[in-house]
């Protein structure tokens, strides 16, 4: 029935005849759904931020206290003693134990308890056994100062909140939905916890990031507190073992090795990534390995994975806990000096009970002192009534008690009337005495406690972090991520067709000409004969103009890849001549690379993935009386501008034809380097150190501690290994200097050599165990500095220079080089080098930056207005350099 729905025979007040009252549907749904979602989000959801604990967690860990004897109990046993205060099914008490007992702080666990790891699910709860740990016995238990409630079913007492005395929630985490309501706080690490409440108990500000269990690289620095809106970016920790092995060895928070392995299995089908095998060999510690065909890069391999798989997560935190039965959205930050005030109350509280308990132990050893000392017990020998024992033992005491903190009660009578005859037999008045100077030192020290509470309580913190933070370093390294860019890591596994003179592009154009492989995730570019350019997403088939003259993947923001061509503006135009960019533009869309007059042509375009300006020859017809009908245009006079520029003024004559003449060479500029230590990656935005400035065939050098020399193309993708100590430009002519210690002759020995095979990683150091690169120098003319031990009964030795030029000349990488010294040395100190004078090189003439300063330039050869049929040269420069040419008739 709909709740809007209305019998009009049925009075919705009363029914006079029964007598009942009738509720309508309307105002039933709506008290019993917010009824319901204040009970989910109270109740079950949401943990408290005074303990940190779900209902659920709270009364998990009160049964184990009930039922704690120091010996583990069965789970099934624990999960059936807490029915008694938790009002749901077993299997929910029992999930959210596992998943306590999992985070190995509260509860100490006995059996198969599952692997967050594998995500293997725990032993029944039949076969595995827990108890109270250690550390949950001391910060979460004091009945004295606990609030207490009655259970679900008045039967049983439990506690509104334990009184715990650390920042749980936050080291445990919690997550949960309710209804129109989540939390998700992460868990942080135990030491920089408990540092941090020092840290606010001392006044100084602090900053605590998540640390989560399965270890990891993260990056925090959009973390924003842990309030809504904050992200953070964790990525699984991936070793290249060698040139066709990856492995992964430690995975992101959320996922599992089986979750992970599956997004990698299913990013290779979708032809996302490419791998030949992956083994899961996981047992204690994390092991997935990865093996990739011949020929695949590891780098480009390894930021795939990142990019298309579960390798790099995502996670939103979401600071929500309940505050006085009320929701509230709070940052990490908050919750912990939130947890550290209350814990410095919960111990004022104990401090206070205590020091009661003292002073009540202390008077009560005062009066017995004084009434076994002074024999008072013989004053009521001769009373015969219980008001006159009473009486006289008070009377008997007032001399004495003038040194007692408070007055003497009836209650403090009755207990001394009940001290045995035995004990006053033996009483003895010295350690009576000791007993009640011990008590007072007692005393005096928990008021000095209480009296200083903020260095109580960081004395508290400091002795949980001795006893308790021994094998809770932090896990997860904290790390700042580059953006990876998926089209440029994503594996190439489609082949691009296009059929030039109907105008299609597409991937099922297998009986057309093929362009190259590329992926379903890029962008094409595409020119036209009729000054046309579009840019649109790979797909099986896409009409983009006819007469298509070059097309190729698109690469966004890229710079350096510079198209020139020649042009005729209009049916009856003028030729020009451009070089421009394609950094950005709408995908789809039609540009004009004219000034939109009908009828333009395109007589010649090329394009230049590294800026490269060729050199042509220009034929005009021979129409009327042109003296000069060929000419050369060099491209790297012109200047590159905007693909929407007019360009330069060629000809107003008819061309003929246009042909290459010779090949060109960039005429950028090169490409600056930057080396980013913090990320361990290279980029072009200034950010670290400048490494040079980079042409297409230069590489960087890099050298390892083991002694391996190896050189790469300086891609903005590629990975450096952990033990590097040398990455600069590569100057092939320049040697390397090496001092070494060669664990085989147990000796010193400098060598100087050069770089012989570019392409493979170089060994200059001998391979025994013992052998150890000391110094490496990449100047050319090295000094070293050798410091020797004092032998005994001998004068120190003074300290020798070494000039590594003249010590021994430049040989084979593989030579063993010259000995320097047999013993071990003290230290090894590379000096300043001496000067050097490099000879000068031929400086380029080529002037990058084109001689033009107008749209137009003057006419290369008489005016003639009258057009003519042409052929049309198109040329594309491949990253080789070398140029393919095609010819279009009109």
């Amino acid at each position: 029935m709909s709740e809007n729905y209305e019998d009009p025979n049925i009075n919705n007040e009363e029914e006079e005849n029964s007598g009942e009252t009738i509720t309508r549907v309307t105002g039933m749904f709506k008290d019993w759904f917010l009824d319901y979602a204040s009970y989910v989000i109270l109740e079950r959801a949401v943990p408290a931020i005074e303990d940190g604990f779900k209902p659920v967690q709270r009364r998990i860990m009160h049964s184990m206290k009930d039922l704690d004897d120091g010996r583990y109990n069965k789970v099934a046993n624990i999960v059936g003693h807490t029915m008694q205060y938790h009002p749901h099914g077993d299997a929910s008490i029992g999930d959210a134990m596992v998943q306590m007992g999992q985070k190995d702080l509260l509860i100490d666990t006995q059996g198969n308890w599952g692997n967050i790891l594998t995500g293997d699910r725990a032993a029944a709860p039949r076969y595995i056994e827990a108890r109270v740990s250690k550390f949950a016995g001391e910060v979460l238990f004091s009945p004295k100062i606990t609030e207490w409630q009655s259970s679900y079913d008045g039967r049983k007492k439990e506690p509104i909140n334990l009184p715990v005395k650390f920042p749980l929630l936050l080291a445990q985490g919690a997550e949960g939905i309710a209804v129109g309501l989540s939390t998700k706080v992460l868990p942080h690490n135990f030491i920089e916890l408990i540092d941090g409440s020092i840290k606010h108990l001392k006044g100084k500000s602090f900053t605590i990031l998540p640390d989560f269990p399965t270890a990891g690289e993260a990056d925090f620095s959009d973390y924003k507190d842990g309030k809504r809106g904050g992200r953070i970016r964790v990525r699984a920790k991936i070793e290249q073992r060698d040139k066709n092995m990856l492995a992964i060895t430690e995975i992101p928070f959320s996922t599992t090795t089986v979750t992970l392995i599956d997004s990698i299995l299913k990013a290779n089908d979708k032809g996302k990534i490419k791998i030949k095998k992956i083994e899961d060999n996981t047992s204690a510690e994390v092991e997935i390995a990865i093996y990739l065909p011949p020929g695949m890069s590891p780098d480009k391999t390894i930021d795939a994975l990142y990019a298309f798989t579960n390798c790099e997560v995502s996670i939103s935190p979401l600071g929500c806990v309940i505050e006085d039965n009320k929701p509230l959205f709070v940052g990490v930050t908050e919750m912990l000096r939130i947890s550290t005030e209350r814990t410095k109350e919960l111990l004022r509280q104990e401090l206070e009970i205590q020091l009661q308990e003292l002073e009540s132990q202390w008077h009560f050893a005062s009066l017995e002192r004084i009434f076994i000392e002074n024999r008072i017990y013989r004053d009521i020998e001769e009373e015969e009534t219980w008001e006159g024992v009473i009486t006289a033992i008070d009377k008997g005491l007032q001399p004495h008690i003038g040194h007692l903190k408070r007055a003497v009660t009836e209650e403090d009578i009755v207990r001394l009337t009940e001290i045995r005859i035995k004990r006053i037999s033996k009483f003895d008045i010295d350690k009576a005495q000791q007993k009640i100077d011990a008590l007072e030192g007692e005393i005096a020290t928990v008021k000095n406690h209480l009296n200083a509470l903020t260095q109580y309580a960081i004395d508290y913190f400091t002795r949980l972090k001795e006893t308790y933070g021994k094998g809770r370093e932090r896990k997860t390294e904290i790390k700042l991520f580059e953006d990876i860019e998926a089209s440029k890591v994503v594996i190439r596994n489609t082949k691009l067709y296009v059929n030039r003179k109907e105008g299609f592009v597409g991937t099922s154009l297998k009986k057309d000409e093929y362009v190259t492989d590329c992926a379903d995730i890029d962008d094409i570019i595409v020119f036209t004969k009729e000054c046309k350019m579009m840019v649109t997403k790979v797909d099986s088939k896409t009409f983009v103009g006819k007469d298509i003259l070059h097309v190729a993947v698109f690469k966004k923001k890229d710079k350096r890849t510079t198209y020139n061509m020649i042009y005729k503006d209009g049916a009856k135009g003028k030729t020009y001549v451009k070089r421009f960019n394609v950094t950005s533009m709408t995908r789809d869309r039609e540009y004009d690379l004219a000034k939109g007059k009908k009828g333009s042509t395109v007589f010649y375009f090329s394009a230049n993935s590294n800026g490269e300006a060729e050199m042509v020859t220009i034929y005009l017809r021979a129409i009327g009386n042109i003296k000069k009908l060929k000419f050369d245009l060099d491209f790297a006079d012109i200047l590159i501008k905007s693909r929407m520029a007019k360009g330069n003024l060629v000809t107003k004559h008819a061309v003929r034809t246009i042909d290459l003449k010779e090949k060109g060479v960039s005429t950028l500029k090169p490409r600056k380097i930057w080396f980013d230590d913090t990320v361990q990656r290279l980029n072009i935005d200034e950010r670290g150190e400048l490494l040079g400035e980079f042409r297409g065939e230069d590489r960087l050098l890099i050298i390892t501690q083991d002694g391996v020399a190896r050189t790469i193309s300086p891609e903005i993708t590629a990975r450096f290994p952990d033990d590097m100590i040398v990455l600069e430009k590569w100057i092939p002519e320049k040697p390397l200097s090496v001092v070494y210690w060669d664990g085989n002759k147990e000796r010193y020995y400098v060598k100087r050599f050069a770089i012989e095979n570019p392409d493979k990683d170089e060994e200059f150091i001998t391979d025994h165990p013992d052998s150890q690169l000391e110094i490496i120098s990449t100047d050319y003319r090295p000094v070293i500095e050798i410091a020797f031990y004092k032998e005994r009964n001998k004068d120190q030795r003074e300290n020798e220079i070494y000039e590594l030029e003249e010590f021994i000349a430049v040989k084979g990488i593989t030579a063993q080089g010259n000995q320097l010294y047999t013993e071990k040395l003290k230290q090894i100190n590379l000096l300043d080098p001496l000067p050097y004078e490099a000879p000068e090189k031929d400086k380029d003439e080529n002037n990058p930056e084109g001689t033009s300063e107008n749209d137009e330039q003057s006419n290369l050869d008489p005016e003639n207005d009258n057009p003519s049929d042409i052929d049309v040269t198109y040329r594309k420069t491949d990253d080789d350099g070398e140029g393919q040419t095609k010819l279009f008739d009109d």
